[in-house]
């Protein structure tokens, strides 16, 4: 009789569990969109980040909020940002593709090393060694930590250890932007192409001995832009809410620190600029 007692109250427990449990469910039950799931089959699934979310799935909910475009993701096609737009019935947007951007030139055939570094051959670790033992302190160390993070193959270090950003391969994920100790990487909107690459603040033409396309503060190209560029801790400052879209200020930069970089990946320097003829490194000096 007790055994019977024990089934019918086990029983009886059990049934009841699975009311509250049946209730439970329908009382915190969230519904969810069966778009998200087809929007974010749309997308890359590259979880770069670049749209502003941190990853495809986030992403795809805001579309279907309503809260986001498709345009923002920048890693897509035309043809897939279409896709959603056309699925989701709304407009497509208007997004210019972001790049991540160099601030530096200083690569092994035109900058020197005052010292030799011996550890392991990462950016982040050289840079705790007295600066990573450039010449120019605030030079690109080109031991290309970089390139390791970037998932996209985007940025390669070239013949003379400096990287190189594939802006048709680039997501702005900003990975780079977060490895450099040199913080010599920023996101820029790719029609940038004004752009100041060096960020030495010494004064003058001394600073030559350590990197030769070094900004040596002349101040000829601010002359020569007006308002669009001003001088700040000895480095021209481009103010691209102005009108950019001009080679003007490039032309009399007398070591090239100043470039206007072609869609094709092409670094277009001023007529005055010296012509860099070395192709090998440069000699150490003074080690």
């Amino acid at each position: 009789m007790s055994i019977i007692i024990a089934i019918v109250a086990l029983g009886g427990l059990t049934l009841l569990l699975a009311i509250m449990l049946i209730v439970a469910n329908k009382k915190l039950y969230v519904y969810e969109d069966p778009r998200i799931d087809k929007v974010e089959d749309m997308l890359p699934h590259a979880n770069c980040g670049a749209c502003g979310y941190p990853g495809c799935r986030p992403f795809a909910e805001a579309l279907v909020h309503e809260k986001s475009l498709p345009s923002k993701c920048t890693v897509s096609t035309d043809e897939g940002r279409q896709s959603i737009a056309e699925f989701l019935g709304v407009d497509i947007g208007i997004e210019e593709k972001l790049v991540a951007r160099l601030a530096c030139a200083g690569g092994t055939n035109v900058a020197v090393n005052r010292a030799q570094y011996v550890g392991i051959q990462s950016c982040q670790a050289a840079a705790l060694v007295s600066g990573g033992g450039k010449g120019c302190f605030w030079g690109c160390l080109g031991y290309g930590d970089c390139e390791v993070v970037c998932d996209f193959d985007a940025i390669n270090m070239d013949e003379n250890g400096l990287p190189i950003v594939d802006t048709e391969k680039c997501t702005a994920c900003g990975d780079c932007v977060e490895v450099c100790p040199k913080d010599l990487f920023s996101i820029q909107p790719i029609s940038n192409k004004l752009w100041v690459a060096c960020k030495n603040l010494e004064h003058g033409e001394a600073l030559l001995e350590d990197c030769q396309v070094g900004c040596t503060a002349c101040g000829k190209c601010a002359m020569d832009a007006g308002a669009l560029i001003t001088m700040k801790n000895n480095l021209p400052v481009i103010n691209y809410a102005d009108n950019h879209n001009t080679q003007k200020p490039i032309q009399r930069c007398p070591t090239g620190a100043i470039v206007w970089l072609e869609d094709s990946g092409l670094v277009v320097k001023g007529k005055e600029s010296r012509k860099i003829i070395r192709k090998g490194a440069r000699l150490k000096e003074n080690t």
